[in-house]
């Protein structure tokens, strides 16, 4: 026998090439992108070190021991020894035998015994660390054509062991009696399966198949969804995923209900070079007969400047989406719309087509929805010009479609140019030269939102307007203390007298619209100190709001060198005009408006408390807006509160003809009122949120002063780790959705990373 220097390292002409690794444990099918196994060729060169080689000529046996490494490729063997038999091509290591791969998989065993080119072989006390902090352990493993491997009692699970007791079992794992891995497809397939929690059988499957933890797609059936709702009774689901190909992939989902019947899902994604397109559906049974919805949405680029898309969303009603749990599905209304757009340097271009869908049954407003096809916006902001003031513009032009009430086609065009500037006592001036121009055509002007004295119009509007606006900030440092900002400001708007697009009462006792101007964007009327110095308070430009007038607010703050805050506003409006444009009841009939205001305090970084509120100076200033809200902790632990009161609610103002009640100047406010929609509304929430190591809460409630009746109550508790996640979701809501008097579920989601998700789902 022959010794050889101590780590010398040689060229071996063997077939030591292909060092069988075990291939990688699965995880639940999911889009990801898979890390190919490299081919090992025997011809490729093998070295290897160690402490001492012995080689025996004799019988051909070439002996390394002590911290033998062997590499070929980006293969790595290690062992405390290793006897290779020429004669045979069988390599046997013993003792702490560790196998590299090049994705970064390790596999640890005490004894391997590899052959044919180290394509076969058998492992014994096999360990293996994979992508994802997968762990893999099994009594044996047997290699055939470096593609299978045969694992005997094998567990498997991405937890890391308790420090202070490695033997304690993990969180979760998989006991299986056998399993088959399938290195070349990424997959592994258990044989009488067991799901431990905390080493207490949770869960049997006498087969179950998943991915490998560095595959991200693989086709295969995804872990079955199973629970409990009202409407749904008991139901089953058990998704299969189909990775088409490298841009695309499907899910198909059969569903099971013990009070619906049955029924089926689907998903469709797809990635393109310039964008990708995602599809979403079912149908199924449903309230006695068969229920369906459709999503789909497509975002692509053209260039640089252009891209265009779509966003479609149908469905059968209500009733489907609220049984079956349809994500994003519980609206009043479903919005569809195909779009092109451009991006410029300071401008931006649209054209959309919009379709809308009411899923509420029985609500006459939304079965009035309009088609809009098409409309066009285009915005510009220039760059400070000469005399140091921006123009900018805004245009646009649609065409509204509705079945039942008014088709308007209209055409729009604002100019704005502003020019602050700075006076010689701090003063702080914006000088504001803008004008709003329309014209309109519209058909059946006698229905809603309009109500209208002709059935056709064919008018136009416009408003220039002169605005100048003056702000005096006045700070005073108060050392210690912080500093504290006073800030009166003011503007004053000068246009014409404007339309007061008031009501009229026929000989028949109906009450009509008197404005010739149709309104589609300003159906909204509301004063608030968002709004308070606004040219047009009104959201659009269907209704413009013109003559002179003067806002004033008084602003204020104390800033703490802590970061302690108070900064509060308090103003108000006033218009030369008597008439008024304005409901009653949205602080504007009046020739003095209401008082708004708006106060937030935080005096520490775990409390904050904002509040606003709009006065009636008229009715010895009782409270018409009042909008709280409160927040107390650290993220920790943060409770929050809210409430929120408004005198009026005007929802659905526009169902109905007009009356005094809502329009400013013809009527005092409760007077005529045969509709709803001017109840007040009292209404308060609260909730809490607590987060403390890996658990996290998360509660909140939300109830109606004025009935006397809670809305809805729900509440969050999850937790979170390195290998689980563990949410349950419990709520009631006392709202009726589709007439179903309200609903209650409690909803469980159990979440083994790279494995798959046990749940409370649907579709």
């Amino acid at each position: 026998m022959q010794s050889l220097p101590l780590r010398r390292r040689l060229l071996l002409g063997v077939a030591m090439a292909a060092v069988a690794m075990l291939g990688t444990v699965a995880a639940q099918a999911q889009p990801r992108t898979a890390t190919p196994t490299e081919p090992v060729h025997s011809d490729q060169p093998v070295f290897y070190q160690a402490d001492e080689v012995e080689y025996d000529r004799d019988d051909a046996l070439v002996t390394l021991t002590g911290h033998v490494e062997i590499w070929q490729g980006d293969r790595i063997l290690r062992a405390d020894r290793v006897t290779y038999d020429r004669n045979t091509g069988v390599a046997a290591a013993i003792g702490n035998v560790v196998l590299v791969e090049p994705d970064g998989q390790v596999g640890f065993a005490e004894y391997a015994e590899l052959n044919q080119g180290m394509k076969d072989g058998v492992l014994r006390d096999l360990r293996a660390l994979m992508p994802q902090n997968g762990r893999l352990a099994a009594n044996g493993a047997r290699r055939t054509d470096a593609t299978i491997n045969e694992l005997s009692r094998v567990i498997y699970t991405t937890c890391n062991l308790c420090k202070d007791d490695p033997s304690a079992p993990p969180e979760w794992d998989i006991r299986a009696r056998s399993a088959l891995q399938d290195v070349e497809n990424k997959k592994i397939e258990y044989s009488d399966a067991v799901v431990d929690i905390y080493g207490v059988p949770v869960f049997y499957l006498p087969f179950m198949a998943h991915p490998d933890p560095s595959q991200r797609r693989a086709s295969g059936i995804l872990v079955p969804n199973a629970g409990y709702n009202n409407h749904l009774g008991a139901f089953f689901s058990i998704p299969y995923y189909w990775a088409i190909n490298p841009q695309s992939d499907a899910t198909v989902t059969p569903i099971l209900s013990s009070k619906q019947g049955g029924g089926v899902g689907g998903e469709y994604r797809q990635m393109f070079n310039d964008g990708r397109i995602t599809m979403r559906g079912a149908v199924a049974a449903d309230q006695g007969g068969l229920g369906w919805y459709g999503f789909a949405r497509g975002d692509f680029s053209i260039d640089d400047t252009w891209r265009w898309g779509f966003d479609i969303k149908r469905s059968s009603g209500v009733d489907f989406l609220r049984d079956y749990m349809i994500p994003g599905g519980l609206v009043p209304v479903l919005n569809s719309s195909l779009w092109v757009e451009g991006f410029g340097q300071g401008s931006y271009s649209r054209l959309d087509a919009r379709a809308y869908q009411s899923i509420v049954n029985g609500n006459s407003a939304f079965s009035r929805l309009p088609y809009v096809l098409p409309r066009y916006e285009y915005s510009y902001f220039g760059e400070p010009d000469a005399l140091g003031g921006r123009f900018s513009a805004t245009a646009d032009a649609f065409n509204l479609l509705r079945e039942s009430g008014t088709s308007t086609q209209r055409g729009r065009l604002s100019l704005d140019w502003q020019r602050p500037f700075q006076g010689h006592f701090g003063d702080l001036w914006n000088l504001t030269l803008h004008t709003d121009s329309a014209i309109y055509s519209a058909q059946n002007f006698e229905g809603p939102p309009n109500f209208g004295t002709a059935n056709t119009v064919q008018t136009a509007q416009a408003m220039p307007t002169v605005a100048t606006m003056v702000r005096l900030p006045l700070v005073r440092d108060a050392g210690s203390w912080g500093n504290q900002l006073v800030e009166p400001m003011a503007q004053l708007i000068v246009a014409p007298r404007g339309s007061k697009y008031g009501i009229a009462t026929l000989a028949n006792g109906t009450t009509v619209s008197t404005s010739r101007v149709p309104n589609e964007d300003s159906l909204d009327q509301e004063l608030t100190d968002a709004n308070l110095f606004a040219l047009n308070r009104f959201a659009g430009v269907d209704r413009l709001e013109g003559g002179i007038r003067v806002n004033a607010a008084m602003h204020g703050a104390w800033n703490f060198p802590g970061g302690a805050l108070i900064d509060g506003l308090v103003g108000e409006a006033y218009r030369t005009q008597q008439s008024s444009p304005w409901w009653i009841g949205s602080g504007l009939e009046n020739q003095f408006s209401d008082v708004v205001s708006r106060v937030t305090f935080s005096p520490v970084s775990y409390l904050d408390l904002t509040a606003r509120a709009r006065f009636d100076p008229h009715d010895q200033m009782t409270v018409r807006l009042a909008d709280l809200l409160a927040s107390v902790g650290p993220q920790s632990l943060k409770v929050s509160a809210g409430y929120l009161h408004s005198s009026i609610t005007p929802y659905s103002a526009y169902d109905y003809p007009p009356t005094g009640v809502f329009w400013g100047g013809y009527g005092k406010e409760g007077t005529s009122a045969t509709q709803p929609y001017p109840a007040p509304r009292d209404e308060i929430e609260a909730g809490l949120s607590a987060h403390y190591g890996r658990w996290r809460l998360k509660t909140m409630a939300r109830a109606n002063l004025r009935t006397h009746e809670m809305d809805q109550v729900s509440v969050t508790a999850g937790y979170e780790d390195e290998c689980l996640i563990f949410n349950v979701v419990g709520y009631k809501r006392y709202t009726s959705i589709g007439g179903d008097h309200g609903d209650t579920a409690v909803m469980i989601e159990i979440t083994l990373k790279t494995v798959g998700e046990f749940g409370f789902h649907a579709m």
